[in-house]
């Protein structure tokens, strides 16, 4: 096998950085900049999480190995499934690659404290058929677990090369429900399922925790490449409670302003927030209790007033979308939460507020005929 690392990073699809340092080669979904300034663990892990990150190539070998490291967080009593890797040939789905070899910071949710459990390296094997003939391949990386790449080999003799893509760029963005690291697979995630099914080529900038609404993910939209654009809005601001009404109100506007300069006629979908029964009409913040599953803080009125409960949210996205359409934005759009997951599916919550593989998958059937169908705004 011949190590091949830098041709293959040349064929990386779905990060917007790519940084390299002695331990090996992470793909962010957040710009640096935003990293450095925040100095927020948070989103410098889950930025390093590379949900819907892949290697699209041309290859003639018979088999790529990947070395990696890969570090996943788990609430204290919680088990990992391991992390699971994805092969398409020629567009076609293979059996997922899993692995349990990682690192585990296991977090207690009362004290915060954490608990590493390291592991090494683990090599990951794809064979991909006979040599000799070029194919196209896809390894999709995992959408719940910090990967570092330390190497890529192929057989000796082989070649590898960047792929066409696979259509024009979707930058989808939003909070963990649109990263889904409890989806089965990388290529399980409601978005990747629907991009695959669209014909679309996928930018997943939704970061577990991460969308406030942030200045620096407006302006990384602005400056991408987008023919569609979806973003998933409101539920981090509810999980942390990071907003009451008037600051809500106009930051969405901002946000959008900052997305207009550089895609002044671009289609763009709002989606509310899904169903969370514990959230509906209760604000923030979830934190989540020993039993795993969320819970929200009571407060006396007073320190309730303006704060945002998801049912508020809901209602403020769809009359600020409204605005913004009265005004000449005729390409901006609105997707209901609760249609793609609403009060009849919550038995499909893992802990109140994430669906589970069952429950993504049904999100992206419900998904693609309202954005990417004949009638959708995203087609």
């Amino acid at each position: 096998m011949q190590s091949i690392l830098q041709s293959a990073l040349a064929c990386v699809v779905g990060a917007v950085e790519i940084t390299t340092d002695p331990s090996g080669v992470t793909f962010h979904r957040s710009p640096s900049t935003a990293r450095a300034r925040l100095g927020d663990m948070g989103l410098d892990s889950m930025s390093a999480v590379p949900a819907g990150v892949r290697i699209e190539a041309l290859t003639d070998a018979s088999a790529l190995e990947f070395d990696v490291e890969l570090t996943e967080f788990l609430i204290l009593g919680a088990t990992s499934s391991g992390s699971a890797f994805d092969l398409a040939l020629d567009g076609e789905l293979r059996d997922p690659v899993i692995t349990k070899e990682q690192t585990l910071v296991v977090v207690d949710p009362v004290t915060w404290a954490m608990e590493h459990q390291p592991a090494g390296p683990v090599t990951l094997r794809f064979d991909l058929g006979a040599s000799g003939t070029e194919r196209r391949v896809e390894i999709w990386l995992p959408a719940g677990a910090m990967l570092k790449l330390l190497d890529v080999r192929i057989t000796d003799g082989s070649s590898l090369r960047p792929a066409p893509a696979t259509g024009p760029l979707w930058v989808h963005h939003g909070s963990s429900v649109s990263q889904c690291a409890e989806a089965d697979r990388p290529t399980g995630t409601w978005p990747a399922i629907v991009a695959r099914a669209a014909g679309r080529s996928l930018l997943n900038l939704a970061i577990a925790g991460q969308s406030h609404l942030d200045q620096f993910t407006a302006r990384a939209i602005r400056d991408l490449p987008a023919t569609a654009i979806s973003l998933e809005l409101g539920l981090n601001i509810l999980n942390a409670d990071s907003m009451r009404e008037r600051a809500f109100v106009s930051a969405f506007h901002g946000f959008l302003d900052t997305i207009r300069d550089g895609h002044p006629t671009t289609p763009i979908v709002i989606v509310t927030p899904i169903i969370c029964p514990i959230a509906e009409d209760h604000p923030g913040p979830t934190p989540v209790g020993p039993d795993q599953q969320i819970h929200v803080v009571k407060r006396p009125a007073e320190l309730a007033a303006d704060a945002l409960s998801l049912s508020r949210i809901r209602a403020l996205l769809h009359q600020q979308s409204v605005v913004r359409y009265k005004e000449g934005d005729v390409n901006l759009h609105i997707i209901d939460g609760l249609t793609l997951f609403g009060l009849d599916d919550v038995a499909d919550l893992t802990d109140g507020l994430h669906p589970n593989a069952r429950g993504y998958r049904r999100m992206a059937a419900r998904f693609l005929p309202l954005a990417f169908g004949d009638e959708g705004p995203l087609r």
